[in-house]
C-alpha cells in the first residue's frame, strides 16, 4: 500500500544511488562505457526504498537508522550485483565462456572485483552519512504524513 514513508525511502535512496554512482564512476578504468550506469542505480534505489525501507518504517529513530543502514545495505549488494551480472553478460555475448557455469561463477568474481574498486573511504563515509539521512527523513515521513 502506498504511503509517504514509502515514497521518502524510494526517493532518498535513489538521490543516494545519484551521488554513489557519481563517486564510483571515477574510481573504475578510463576505458569503461557506464551506458545506463547512473539511471539503473537510481532505479534500483526507488524499488529497495520503496520496499525495504518504506515498509520497515515507523518503529523508532533507532530504527529508522537501523532501517537507513538495511536499504543502503541491500543498495550496495544489489548495485554490485546488477553492473556485475551485466559485465558477465556482456562478456558472454563476446564468447568468454565454456559453458554457463564458467559464466555464473564469473558474475561473482566480477561483483568481488567491482566491490573491491568501492570499498574506499570516500564512498565508506558517503554511504553511512547517506543512510542515516534516509532512515531519518523516511521515519519523519512516516510520523508526519501517516
Amino acid at each position: 500500500m502506498p504511503s509517504a514513508a514509502r515514497l521518502m525511502g524510494a526517493v532518498c535512496l535513489s538521490a543516494l544511488a545519484f551521488v554513489l554512482s557519481g563517486m564510483v564512476i571515477p574510481l573504475m578504468p578510463e576505458s569503461t562505457d557506464f551506458g545506463y550506469f547512473v539511471p539503473l542505480n537510481m532505479v534500483l534505489g526507488l524499488g529497495i526504498g520503496w520496499v525495504v525501507m518504506g515498509s520497515r518504517a515507523g518503529r523508532g529513530t533507532t530504527a529508522a537508522i537501523n532501517n537507513g543502514f538495511a536499504g543502503a545495505f541491500v543498495l550496495m549488494l544489489w548495485g554490485i550485483g546488477v553492473q556485475a551480472a551485466y559485465e558477465m553478460f556482456r562478456r558472454a555475448m563476446r564468447n568468454r565462456y565454456d559453458d554457463p557455469f564458467e559464466a555464473l561463477v564469473a558474475v561473482f568474481q566480477i561483483a568481488a572485483e567491482y566491490g573491491l574498486m568501492v570499498a574506499t573511504a570516500p564512498i565508506a563515509i558517503a554511504l553511512v552519512v547517506g543512510a542515516v539521512i534516509c532512515g531519518l527523513l523516511t521515519e519523519f515521513a512516516f510520523n508526519r504524513w501517516p
